[in-house]
Formats: structure tokens, sequence, C-alpha cells
């Protein structure tokens, strides 16, 4: 009998902590949060579980070799379970959205299904892996931007893409292990991603014109606007931190035990990524709040791997 806990491990549960701020960050890129928001990240969520059961019945050959311990090769989810929940969970997440968002949230969702569908059966294992991968990210972050300005929020579906290669580029060397030439491209590539998040917003106008209001309470708007324009560079370094370091150490060392570690930091640490992309945006308290699953999310890795 299937337990909860088996089907937890099977979709890497903890890991979609690393999902809702997709869609937030690219709803606030465009000017599209409110009621809806909620909504669109669910279904983002459900259709990344619905990758990572696809992703074990499309391995299971593998893993019964690799990894004989996993939900599906140890015996505890049977195929055809696994197959079934990732069908239902795709479906639930495009009706979701088409729900919730309407036709310009489906016509993103229906592209986002397939291209998960179409790592987990075909380009897994081909030179295109990772940037097929990187395209579920942008595509995710865009369903957020379904209901305002989608243009507005490529910049961001880019950025979250380009950090998605790295970690899917380091993940196909989980079990061997690398040499040290892939860590340093992928740390290379963080440093960019990070920097480019960095980068403070354009400059705000000011609420109250001179004199009157505008002179009582410029000095603590000034001040309020240097907290604001600070925090996307103080996220994304905590972002690089904790992301690099973790890479740092696959160059020293380049084993599997390593790999698999700078995978799970690169999961676990978006979060911190797209709160610097959400603060960038403007919505800064929104931004903290999303970067708060990033602590979370590697405390429940803990408990089951987010690889």
């Amino acid at each position: 009998m299937t337990r909860v806990a088996d089907l937890v491990e099977l979709v890497r549960a903890p890991a979609a902590l690393s999902v809702p701020g997709d869609v937030v960050a690219g709803a606030a890129a465009a000017g599209a949060l409110g009621p809806r928001t909620p909504a669109l990240a669910t279904a983002s969520v459900l259709l990344y579980w619905a990758g990572m059961a696809a992703n074990d019945w499309a391995d299971r050959e593998l893993d019964a070799v690799e990894r004989p311990e996993r939900p599906i090769p140890s015996g505890r989810i049977s195929p055809g379970a696994a197959v079934g929940l990732a069908a239902g969970l795709t479906a639930a997440g495009v009706g979701l959205a088409a729900a919730a968002g309407g036709r310009r949230a489906a016509a993103v969702a229906v592209p986002l299904a397939a291209t998960i569908w179409g790592y987990d059966l075909l380009a897994k294992n081909t030179a295109a892996g990772p940037a097929v991968m990187a395209a579920c990210r942008g595509l995710d972050v865009l369903l957020g931007a379904a209901g305002g300005r989608p243009l507005r929020a490529l910049p961001a579906a880019v950025t979250v893409a380009a950090h998605t290669w790295t970690v899917t580029a380091l993940s196909r060397r989980e079990v061997d292990g690398a040499d040290k030439a892939l860590p340093l491209r992928t740390l290379a590539g963080t440093a960019l991603v990070a920097a480019s998040t960095a980068v403070p917003p354009g400059p705000r106008r000011e609420r109250f014109g001179a004199g009157g209001r505008g002179e009582r309470f410029g000095a603590g708007g000034r001040a309020v606007g240097a907290v604001a324009g600070a925090l996307p560079a103080v996220l994304a370094g905590w972002y690089a931190a904790r992301y690099g370091a973790a890479q740092a150490r696959v160059v020293s060392e380049p084993t599997a035990g390593r790999v698999r570690a700078a995978v799970g930091a690169g999961i676990t640490g978006l979060p911190a990524l797209q709160g610097a992309l959400t603060a960038r945006a403007g919505a800064g308290l929104l931004g903290v709040a999303v970067a708060a699953a990033a602590p979370l999310g590697r405390r429940l890795a803990r408990k089951v791997s987010p690889t």
C-alpha cells in the first residue's frame, strides 16, 4: 500500500518551495500581482510535482541500478501509479491555471506542461537538457505575468532560466562526479545572475512636490527609497553566497556528493533570487517573504532530498 511519505518523496514535495516565487516574481515584474496570483502559484506547484513524478517514471530502469532506494525501483510505488499521478497533476495544474487566469494563463500553462514532459521523456539525457529545463522555469515566471504585461517580465524569466541552467548542468553529474571545468562555468553563471539582479531599479518620482509636505517627509522618503533600492542587492548577495559557496566546494573537490550538495543548494536557494527579483520590481516586503522560503527549504531538504 502506497504511503503518503512515499508520494512526498516521489514528487520531492519540499522542493516545491522553490516554485511559487517564479510566479510571484513574474507577476511583480508585469504589474499583475493580485487575487489570482496565489492560484497561479498553486498551479505551478502542481505542474512541478507532475514533472518530478514523470521524471522518476521515465528513469525507473536507470534508478534501479543507480538509486535503487527511490520509490519506484524499491517497489514502494508502482510505475503505473507514478505515471498516473503525473498525468493527474498535469491536468490539475493546467486546469487551475486556466480557471484562475483565463486564456492568457492557459496559453502559458499548456506549453509549460508540454515542455516539462518533453524534458522528462526526451531531452533530459541529451545536450539540450539544461536548456529545456531552463525554458520550463522561464515559462513558469511568465505564467505569473499572464495577467499583466508579460514583456516586462522577460528579464526576470531569463534570469531564473539562467540559474536553472546552472543547476541542471550540475545535476547531470550527481552520480559520477564532475571535472573542475563544469562548476567553474556554472559558478561564473551564478555570479552573472546575481550581479544582474542586484542592479537597483531606476529612480522613482517623489510623491510630493517641492515645499510643504514634500519637504517635511522628503528625508524619510529618501531613506525608505534607499532601503528599498538596496534590498535586491542584499537578497541577490545572499543567493550568490549560499549557492556560490556550494559550487566552489565542487571546484575544490568535484565528487558526486559535493555535486549533489551544490544541486540541492541551487534548488533550495532559488527563493532568495526570486525574492530579489520581486523586490527589484517594487514589492520589497513580498520579496522578503518569498526569500524566507530558502532557509525553510534547506531544513526540509534534510528529510526529503530535493534532487
